[in-house]
């Protein structure tokens, strides 16, 4: 699995894009982030998404629960808290 780096508009993170399992992954980290940093970014990333087998992977310092609620209309989310205690989030269309 090869990771591309991608440009998405208006984000301030290095996002990464790449292929998993008939997937298309669109990834970042905003671990290093303080808010709104991380929702910024992750609103623009999910303006990618235009069909059911694409999602935005993001990796977070907390679980970002202001932004489920701004996002809930169209997008899921399968958040996973891990061994480190950041949580990677996974959003994807309904």
């Amino acid at each position: 699995m090869e990771k591309k780096l991608v440009k998405i508009p208006l984000a301030t993170l290095d996002f990464y894009k790449y292929e998993k399992d008939g997937l298309i992954i669109y990834e970042f980290d905003a671990t290093e982030c303080q808010p709104p940093e991380p929702m910024v970014n992750t609103m623009n990333a999910l303006k990618m998404i235009k069909s059911k087998n694409e999602r935005v992977v993001g990796t977070f310092f907390h679980e970002p629960s202001p932004l489920y609620n701004r996002i809930s209309e169209f997008f899921s989310y399968d958040a996973k808290e891990l061994e480190n205690g950041d949580f990677e989030i996974t959003f994807m269309l309904k």
